[in-house]
């Protein structure tokens, strides 16, 4: 009984001194440890602070300023969405002057779009290729598109090799089997007809459903034909 009070006592003078040194280290420091608690609530502060009173308000103002570009890029009047008119801003515009917001990041989407159908290729893969998006579908064409301007470049490696990105990077029934199609057209072009083949049964297999898995039969048996496979 005497040892097990003994062992208490012990673990009770244990805690008393644990206790005794955190309370003296914090008196000893406490000019340091007020410095660091005050840093770290004037980064707290300050990152809202950043996002109420000039994140958001910029954000608003790029979206309200792109209206008009969105406006033309719908209407298919690129050369006017790309660099506005003589009230309103362009994308190229929006890029330049809010760099960092979702506004921005979409007109770099909208920017490739418009320099795609205005035959400028370079400038629509430098565009296409800034722009990110959380949505698989979205971000699945932004790379079919950099894919057509490659083709458009007659650049048909790299053209494939985006095709095959936008079909692993949603796996649905919209999307995936539209660019695994052109992915193995492109090879086709290529006469690497076994993958062609290769990526037109899978069509088969994983997107049956679709109107592309409905039609790829015919074209499996071309490729082989055709390749010998």
């Amino acid at each position: 009984m005497a040892k097990k009070n003994e062992t208490l006592n012990d673990g009770a003078i244990d805690v008393t001194a644990t206790l005794g040194k955190a309370e003296n280290f914090v008196e000893k420091n406490k000019k340091a440890i007020a410095i660091i608690v005050g840093g770290i609530v004037l980064v707290v502060g300050g990152f809202f602070a950043y996002q109420k009173l000039y994140a958001a308000p910029r954000e608003e103002q790029a979206q309200n300023e792109m209206f008009q570009a969105q406006y033309y890029f719908e209407k298919d009047s690129f050369n006017l969405a790309l660099n506005g008119d003589s009230t309103s801003k362009g994308f190229l515009a929006i890029i330049d002057e809010f760099g960092g917001t979702d506004a921005a990041n979409l007109a770099e989407h909208c920017a490739g779009i418009c320099y795609l159908n205005t035959g400028k290729y370079d400038e629509a893969i430098e565009h296409l290729k800034q722009f990110s998006s959380n949505d698989i579908i979205v971000g699945a064409q932004n790379l079919g598109l950099i894919g057509d301007a490659y083709m458009e470049k007659n650049q048909v490696d790299d053209a494939i090799e985006y095709y095959k990105k936008a079909a692993d990077k949603s796996d649905n029934n919209f999307t995936a089997p539209i660019y695994l199609m052109k992915a193995a057209g492109a090879l086709e072009d290529q006469k690497k007809y076994k993958e062609a083949v290769e990526l037109y049964e899978r069509i088969k297999t994983d997107y049956y459903q679709t109107r592309e898995g409905q039609e790829v039969e015919k074209l499996i048996a071309r490729a082989k034909i055709l390749g010998g496979v």
